[in-house]
């Protein structure tokens, strides 16, 4: 069970929940509901104020470079190097994740980027800069996406990209949790469905995958571990 506060304020009260493999989460909620804050407690960027949670086995708090290795977070600000180039940005990224260098020109191909690899992305636009995101996710290949509002500035090749990447995580026995406003885009890829109210899980009736109107399936009252 995770809590988080920022000075007084309780953002989340209590989270807890189970995410099995080969699972798509869709969690939505009003803004400040404290969907972000959560994904950025389980990538490690915050830590929580009580309670904790693991991933595949890694404890956040005791385990956070464990935690990094599993686990990719895709969130509305793209966290590259303007300076560097779309090949500079995803060859340095994988590096850093310790994957082959090679790996980035597959990556950028799949994305759409080749044609610009070799420009500085100082003057990408917001779409091309969620397109070199994806590419760093290709890259990592993480057991656990953790995406923030994924859809935000994809074109439909795009969405679709993104969809077909969540599939073959989770065909590999990894899991998503993706925080979406526009439910409709994820309702390909999503199988459940978790709604977050004044920081604390709210239950509902569950959905198939597909199915044409969202609803919100019940909080499981597990121990906050995502597996």
């Amino acid at each position: 069970m995770l809590a988080r506060r920022f000075g007084a304020q309780w953002v989340l009260r209590g989270v807890s929940l189970e995410l099995r493999s080969g699972v798509a989460a869709g969690l939505v909620g009003a803004n400040g509901s404290g969907k972000s804050t959560l994904l950025r407690l389980l990538c490690t960027l915050l830590r929580p104020t009580a309670g904790t949670a693991s991933v595949f086995g890694a404890d956040i708090a005791s385990e956070p470079d464990r935690v990094r290795e599993l686990v990719g977070f895709f969130s509305p600000v793209p966290g590259v190097y303007e300076d560097l180039t779309a090949m500079e940005n995803i060859r340095f990224a994988a590096t850093m994740l310790g994957r082959p260098a090679g790996s980035a020109a597959s990556a950028l191909e799949r994305t759409g980027l080749a044609s610009v690899a070799n420009e500085r992305v100082r003057g990408f636009s917001s779409g091309m800069l969620r397109r070199l995101s994806l590419a760093r996710l290709l890259v990592h290949r993480p057991r656990l996406l953790l995406l923030d509002e994924p859809y935000n500035n994809f074109d439909a090749p795009g969405t679709a990209l993104l969809n077909d990447v969540i599939r073959e995580t989770l065909a590999f026995g990894g899991s998503a949790l993706i925080v979406v406003h526009d439910v409709a885009s994820a309702m390909p890829v999503v199988n459940e469905w978790f709604s977050l109210t004044g920081g604390k899980m709210s239950p509902s009736a569950a959905i198939p995958v597909g199915s044409p109107s969202p609803s919100i399936i019940p909080a499981l009252g597990m121990s906050g571990v995502l597996h």
